[in-house]
């Protein structure tokens, strides 16, 4: 798509600045006491496309938009959109209860952000060409304020995000001990019990072994030694894991690291 040509003649000098497709980027061009300024519209998705908005000031000091007069009304209503912009976005964070609401605001804030700081860097481009101009140092100094707060509120938003993924973070890991805790004692309640009821489903079953008419203390040294089973499974279910070996040539420090000949001198 070639670039579109307006209502004006602009110096060869800026001409030669420019593409045949595009307007480029959002900045100041100034030749031949002719200031062309490029601006972009607020985006509205996360693709490349951008909406020019061409402005130009005469060697008069009048400003056009896009070959029409008027052309400080244009730039007035442009920076009121991004102003507008930053307002609905400020609402919709300050709605956001959970992650869901702050995806799509993040997903929005990043290309009106960095649209929005483009803008503002323009601006001072062309305050610092046409330093006498008075119209520059207001539209200038709305841009700032609305790149300031599209940074801070997309800061803000980005730590919110990582503020509710932390603390979902930490309320999973705190089921995850409190699961371990509960498995341990599981583990330590099945350790305990596991020889006694084998010894009892042995004990128990209806066959004729020969100790049905055994004295009752028979019953509690059966029991005692179930019991003292128990005891050693237990500590083999809870014990610690035996330590890694060492290779020969290196000690390992805490970590399990070899620890290096300098910190293995002796002071």
């Amino acid at each position: 798509m070639a670039r579109p040509e307006f209502n004006w003649k602009l110096p060869p000098e800026i001409t030669q600045r420019l593409g045949h497709d595009s307007y480029g980027a959002q900045r100041a061009i100034h030749e031949g006491d002719h200031l062309l300024v490029v601006l972009h519209e607020p985006p509205v998705n996360e693709g490349n496309e951008r909406e020019h908005r061409v402005f130009l000031r005469g060697p008069d000091g009048a400003w056009r938009f896009q070959g029409a007069e008027h052309g400080q009304h244009m730039m007035a209503d442009l920076l009121t959109r991004y102003e507008t912009l930053l307002g609905q976005a400020e609402q919709q964070y300050a709605s956001a209860d959970n992650a869901d609401d702050l995806f799509p605001l993040l997903d929005r804030l990043l290309p009106t952000s960095r649209a929005a700081v483009n803008l503002r860097d323009a601006l001072q481009q062309a305050r610092d060409r046409v330093k006498e101009d008075r119209l520059l140092i207001t539209w200038r100094d709305r841009a700032v304020d609305v790149a300031r707060g599209f940074e801070l509120l997309l800061a803000n938003a980005r730590l919110a995000l990582d503020y509710r993924l932390a603390k979902q973070a930490e309320a999973q890991t705190q089921a995850a001990l409190a699961g371990t805790r509960a498995q341990l004692k599981l583990n330590t309640i099945a350790a305990l019990t596991f020889p006694l009821m084998t010894v009892a489903a042995v004990f128990g079953m209806n066959l004729h072994h020969g100790l049905e008419n055994q004295a009752g203390w028979l019953f509690w040294a059966v029991f005692a030694a179930g019991l003292a089973l128990g005891l050693v499974v237990k500590s083999w279910v809870r014990g610690a894991p035996p330590p890694a070996p060492v290779k020969p040539g290196g000690t390992r420090n805490a970590l399990g690291k070899k620890a290096s000949p300098r910190a293995r001198k002796t002071v």
